[in-house]
């Protein structure tokens, strides 16, 4: 199918109006905020709903064994011919309606969060951006198009996560995440790079992702083969959902502007990764090793992330180590479903409702931080943030979602992926999979439980953590604010996201019937398994509860179980030191080592063989330029010598 087909023309027009808003704006509107506003709103609506018009109108005929591709040659030299197109299978299907729905609610409640800042167009251009490359990269027919649109992913996020540039930490933070996450992507170029070797009968411009799924599955490909590509691949992975150790860069991330955060940490940017392994289930799958590579890794990545939020005091540091956590615990239900020989709906499905209590949670966030001018929901809580209402009941229920509490959406895809760890033959991925549960609904409630009950001024406790916290401002709390300080309501545009996204909480929860079945084509029988139905809800409830003791109930002292181990503490503080052992890593081995062997081959090989040439050419110049001193003699006498010397040679050659 061709340029002609209208599945074709949805989706090119579902990427390319976005981008067509980013040109604009930064060419010819950036400095008429309220016309970009228009530009960029009118082409995120459109795509949204052809987006969802796509979905309803192709999803009662399209399986993951019979997608419709369609696309056109992009470029074509000789033998080399480089398509562009669109995969449309239920998985990407839904991806382009969850990223085009999150897209176009953060849009809207951007225009209260950056009224008055003097970048909104050009904020308005960058998220036109971003969603482009998003939309792009989930609805790729082939991986080159997919890794462009990947890096081009990067690109935005770092343009987002550095917006306010004149602040230093914002503009590190963007290029800390640009660079970080190249670690991962040099890998995962590779992989392809090695994929194509192997695949002899594609070329690498041609590496159709339903090509490389039914390579998996009829064995083209040895397991060593398998192995290498899958691991080289999941580095890219790694980078982009932040995954342990390449993780370190997504904290920082969070010196963007709130709605960004959102952006980033729901359905976009961080999910991407998991989203690549769904996309790929079948070539990921075909390597127990490299699955259980991405296990193990998951499940650091959970815990580490769970153990960091227990301590973390700025609301959004919270969410965005929660995101992290999150997106290992998906990856361990994928990598769980590739090793126990089942599906990929667990983790798919909790990339799905994830993507709307996340989405939820920082945008409530931002409410407050848009409100009382601080990151620190301590000093949020003293000044009564829970006088909000709309931001604090639903920030209630995004909470709820993310310990997983009945009946809200994270319920339902905690359990179906608690339930693929539970059917692998060793038992410990399961318990640490319960283990992050507690963690989770702990650190989750600890937020709303000070957020809930204030203490005063003349509190005790609140004395005391104010000068324990030197100042009233915990570890990683600071303005995010840019000139939105102050006491201001809450805006119709920043209220309407949050009660959408709090109905989609509540209603996903209940869609994992229709949505296993539009996946997979069925819906499978699930025996209930109440020995982990009451460990999971007991280890939520548990994680709640603790919480409560420590931060909730009237005898709370706001410090928390872990201050009974300072060392510890201060471990997770220090976020178990990564960052530490990153820039010992990055001054010993790529600043002391490789930059400064390349800084002398530079200065002396490169610099001296270009400067010998050049010194040897001044000499020989000075050289020859004794001959020529004006005088008719001596020129003549020279000649003279040369043929004489001539003469000689031809004489004694005979």
């Amino acid at each position: 199918m061709g340029p002609c087909d209208p599945n074709f023309l949805s989706c090119f027009l579902i990427v390319a109006l976005p981008l067509l808003s980013f040109a604009v704006i930064m060419i010819f509107t950036w400095r008429r905020h309220r016309l970009s506003l228009a530009i960029s709103l009118t082409c995120s609506t459109i795509p949204l709903i052809l987006a969802w018009s796509l979905f309803f109108r192709l999803k009662d005929t399209v399986t993951l064994a019979k997608p419709i591709v369609t696309q056109v040659n992009w470029l074509v030299s000789d033998a080399v011919i480089v398509p562009f197109g669109f995969l449309l299978d239920p998985v990407s299907l839904l991806m382009l309606g969850i990223v085009a729905t999150i897209s176009w609610l953060i849009q809207i409640y951007s225009i209260g969060y950056m009224e008055g800042d003097p970048g909104f167009a050009r904020f308005y251009a960058d998220l036109s951006l971003f969603g482009m490359s998003m939309l792009s990269l989930v609805s790729a027919s082939g991986m080159l198009q997919l890794f462009i649109s990947w890096e081009l992913v990067g690109l935005a996020s770092y343009l987002l996560i550095g917006f306010w540039y004149e602040k230093f930490s914002a503009s590190e933070a963007g290029k800390k995440a640009f660079v970080v996450t190249r670690f991962g992507d040099i890998g995962f170029f590779m992989g392809l790079v090695f994929l194509t070797f192997f695949m002899k009968d594609i070329n690498i411009f041609g590496l159709g992702i339903f090509d490389i799924n039914n390579a998996a599955l009829t064995k083209k490909l040895t397991e060593a083969q398998f192995t290498l590509c899958a691991l080289l691949i999941f580095c890219g992975v790694a980078g982009k959902s932040a995954q342990f150790p390449i993780h370190v860069w997504l904290p920082d991330a969070m010196e963007g502007p709130t709605p960004v955060s959102a952006l980033l940490h729901s359905a976009t940017m961080v999910a991407a990764g998991v989203y690549l392994i769904t996309r790929l289930f079948p070539f990921f799958a075909a390597s127990a090793t490299a699955m259980t590579v991405v296990l193990v890794i998951s499940t650091i990545t959970l815990l580490l992330s769970s153990t960091i939020g227990m301590v973390a005091k700025d609301i959004k540091q919270v969410w965005a180590y929660s995101t992290v956590s999150q997106l290992g615990f998906m990856a361990m239900g994928l990598s769980a479903a590739a090793l126990g020989g089942s599906t990929l709906f667990a983790g798919y499905y909790h990339l799905t409702t994830h993507a709307a209590f996340k989405a939820l949670l920082f945008l409530c966030a931002g409410v407050f931080i848009h409100h009382f001018g601080t990151n620190d929901f301590f000093v949020m809580s003293k000044d009564g943030g829970r006088k909000l209402a709309i931001p604090m009941v639903t920030v209630t229920i995004g909470a709820l979602a993310l310990a997983g509490i009945f009946p809200f959406a994270g319920f339902f895809s905690k359990e179906a992926i608690l339930a693929q760890l539970w059917h692998l033959p060793n038992k410990l991925w399961v318990g640490l999979g319960l283990f992050g549960a507690f963690l989770t609904a702990y650190y989750t409630f600890r937020v709303i439980f000070v957020m809930l009950f204030p203490r005063k001024d003349d509190d005790p406790v609140w004395q005391e953590y104010y000068v324990r916290e030197e100042g009233g401002h915990g570890h990683g709390a600071h303005d995010d604010d840019h000139g939105h300080g102050g006491h201001h309501g809450v805006p119709w545009v920043m209220s309407f996201p949050l009660i959408v996204l709090a109905a989609f909480t509540l209603v996903l929860g209940f869609l994992q019937t229709p949505l296993e079945k539009f996946l997979l084509g069925e819906s499978h029988p699930h025996e209930m398994n109440y020995v982990l139905l009451f460990s999971a809800v007991g280890c939520a409830l548990g994680g709640i509860g603790v919480a409560w003791l420590d931060w909730g109930s009237a005898n709370a002292r706001w410090q928390g179980f872990i201050r009974k181990v300072p060392a510890l503490e201060n471990f997770f503080i220090q976020k178990w030191y990564m960052d530490h052992f990153w820039r010992w890593f990055l001054n010993t081995f790529i600043y002391g080592t490789f930059s400064r062997i390349f800084t002398y081959n530079d200065r002396r090989v490169v610099d001296g063989g270009v400067d010998a040439v050049a010194f040897s050419t001044i000499g020989s110049g000075r050289l020859l330029s004794f001959i020529q001193t004006a005088f008719v003699q001596l020129n003549l006498l020279f000649m003279v010598l040369v043929l004489a010397g001539v003469g000689l040679y031809l004489l004694m050659g005979r």
